[in-house]
């Protein structure tokens, strides 16, 4: 299925979501700033649905009913690579650093609880604020640390700062990227391309600068969509291709809806998506979502970055 219309263009400020044309609901892409919004939103019966963002109040049925994430939950992703680590480097000594803000505080503590009896292994946690101009002291202080691993939970101005600082420094581990910052033009660029070589995220999905899905025909319907609709975006950019599959699960939620497009079975379909696949999606990654948990992507694959593309290894993580 593949979406028919462009995205809107909107004249709202940044902090503000995007929004379809549909009274009845609407498709967010959201900036951590957008959180306020939901309290005039949600107490008015309007599905929010799969908001581009995997802080933890995103999948809070209980509380907040009519709104539906869409990426994994920060808490999730940290856990995910917690493990990693265990698995492929039992001793490490780990650094972290992280916003000083909800989000980083999600993944900071979903990666300890990964860690678990293992966290006397993080041997330096520091923290920044989005006003800063650098991260150069902390830097500084992790390497001091003789940490191998650095989990860089930061977002996209500041994940390429790392990167490249810890090159200037000659400072070596294993860099670990979240999913929110792991742009090629946004991060990886910025950062210098020699100097992001062997850093690793986890994805979910396909990368289109990846010569292994050259002839995938679901890649080949995104380029063409892309060229007819986004001329002028980025196809190399992984957020051009989330936009894009989380407009694709949009279309089947109304198409699941039937003839009954109200509000109440616009949610009810959004949150029984069981084991769906999208093109553009990793294989082995579905979407699953119900009552209990609105988040639909709960996996991601492992990948290096290899100066031209994500290579990705190892076996899926997470479960449905």
């Amino acid at each position: 299925m593949t979406p028919t219309r462009p995205p809107r263009r909107s004249n709202r400020p940044a902090s503000w979501s995007s929004r379809t044309t549909c009274s009845r609901c609407s498709v967010r892409s959201a900036p951590r700033p957008i959180s306020p919004c939901r309290n005039t939103s949600t107490p008015s019966a309007i599905p929010q649905l799969f908001v581009s963002s995997g802080a933890t109040r995103w999948n809070d049925p209980e509380h907040f009913p009519w709104t539906v994430g869409f990426n994994p939950t920060y808490e999730l992703e940290g856990r995910l690579y917690a493990q990693y680590i265990l698995q492929t480097r039992p001793n490490a000594k780990i650094a972290v650093i992280a916003p000083n803000e909800d989000a980083g505080k999600d993944y900071v503590r979903g990666f300890k609880a990964g860690l678990g009896h293992h966290v006397d292994q993080l041997v330096s946690e520091t923290t920044y604020l989005t006003a800063d101009p650098t991260i150069d002291s902390q830097m500084v202080t992790m390497r001091e640390s003789g940490a191998d691993v650095f989990f860089a939970e930061a977002t996209p101005k500041f994940a390429a700062q790392a990167i490249k600082k810890a090159a200037s420094m000659g400072w070596k581990p294993l860099i670990i990227l979240p999913s929110v910052s792991n742009s090629f033009a946004a991060v990886l660029e910025p950062a210098g391309i020699e100097n992001a070589i062997g850093v690793v995220t986890g994805l979910y999905l396909k990368d289109p600068n990846d010569a292994r899905w050259a002839d995938d025909p679901a890649l080949k319907d995104w380029l063409a969509w892309m060229k007819k609709y986004q001329p002028n975006a980025s196809t190399g950019d992984l957020y051009n291709v989330q936009g894009y599959t989380a407009a694709q699960i949009m279309a089947l939620v109304l198409q699941l809806c039937g003839d009954d497009l109200s509000r109440d079975n616009i949610i009810k379909q959004a949150t029984s998506l069981d084991g769906v696949a999208m093109p553009m999606l990793l294989p082995g990654i579905r979407i699953h979502t119900d009552p209990h948990n609105v988040t639909p992507i709960r996996q991601i694959q492992m990948a290096r970055f290899d100066g031209r593309s994500w290579v990705l290894f190892g076996d899926v993580l997470g479960e449905k």
